[in-house]
């Protein structure tokens, strides 16, 4: 039986369809008895969720119809976090997660309250996802800050470290924020350099709007994910990782997106990838779920004979 906190949370899921539930069946989905359901929906009752009652012996129980749900148990930050990962799994190419997380962050979004509505429907008109993976983290409050900036065509200025380890403070006319490989990245004009420019939010610190609006300019690339793409693609890499898939090259691109070059073979195809850790080469190799064999470098050989003696002694391996 599950723990009587996860229980209502499964009892509030069942009554937000709407529909009248008979008291047997409910009971029955929850696996709990009738006098327990009783408990479970006083204890709904107590949290402010109008559940209505038919009484007798047929009776059931249905959330009042029109009733406005009260606010999620959750602080600002928790709820637009929460809102922040159901978005990115609703643009995941994970099969089956997609539709289940839209229909989770529309009940999710409808019972926030208007202030953070308003920060979540920022994210969602002003960002793009491609693929994704693990990446550095980023503040969930500069990720809205930034995106409301996007979608309100407000100036911002923002503290931003750059890649040699220099600081700045930026004035940027904020175009969008893009979801590329592992990173966020907002695409703006720079006005102090005058010219556009892409910044990782995991750099940026301090966002603050100005309340001068603007007028977009006109973005040199078909789209701001477009632009990102060819930034990264133009950026020096440290590491060259060329290998040997067991896979057609199809199944491979679909695993590794962008972030390889895969060339054509019968059976097997050859992926070069370029990686700013050996580790993230070794993660994407592993993803794509087939053998292969390494060509080098020789010192990322050694990184995966590392790691697979460490990975047989954790499995109990000889």
């Amino acid at each position: 039986m599950a723990n009587t906190s996860s229980r209502t949370l499964r009892l509030l899921s069942l009554l937000q369809t709407h529909r009248y539930w008979p008291g047997a069946e409910l009971a029955e989905r929850l696996e709990v008895s009738v006098r327990t359901l009783r408990r479970d929906v006083d204890r709904l009752r107590e949290l402010g969720y109008p559940v209505q009652a038919q009484p007798g012996v047929d009776g059931g129980y249905q959330l009042a119809p029109g009733a406005a749900l009260p606010p999620l148990v959750l602080d600002d930050d928790e709820a637009v976090a929460l809102a922040v990962g159901l978005l990115t799994a609703a643009q995941s190419p994970v099969a089956g997660t997609a539709e289940s997380s839209v229909r989770a962050l529309a009940k999710v979004v409808a019972v926030m309250p208007k202030r953070l509505r308003r920060r979540v429907d920022a994210l969602r008109s002003s960002t793009e996802s491609t693929w994704s993976g693990p990446g550095p983290t980023v503040d969930p409050g500069v990720l809205t800050a930034v995106a409301q900036a996007c979608r309100d065509t407000e100036r911002v200025e923002f503290d931003y470290t750059a890649a040699d380890g220099t600081a700045l403070r930026r004035k940027v006319e904020p175009l969008r924020l893009i979801s590329l490989g592992r990173r966020w990245y907002l695409v703006g004009y720079d006005l102090i350099r005058n010219d556009w420019r892409t910044f990782r939010l995991d750099r940026l610190t301090a966002p603050s709007p100005t309340g001068a609006r603007f007028a977009p300019r006109r973005l040199p690339a078909a789209d701001a994910a477009e632009f990102v793409r060819s930034r990264f693609e133009t950026m020096p890499r440290a590491h060259l990782v060329t290998a040997w898939v067991e896979a057609p090259a199809e199944q491979v691109r679909a695993k590794l997106g962008r972030w390889a070059t895969v060339d054509e073979g019968e059976r097997r195809c050859r992926v070069r990838i370029d990686a700013d850790s050996f580790d993230w080469a070794a993660l994407a190799l592993g993803t794509v779920g087939a053998p292969f064999r390494v060509e080098g470098p020789t010192e990322f050989v050694a990184l995966l004979r590392d790691w697979s003696a460490r990975f047989a002694d954790a499995a109990g391996g000889d």
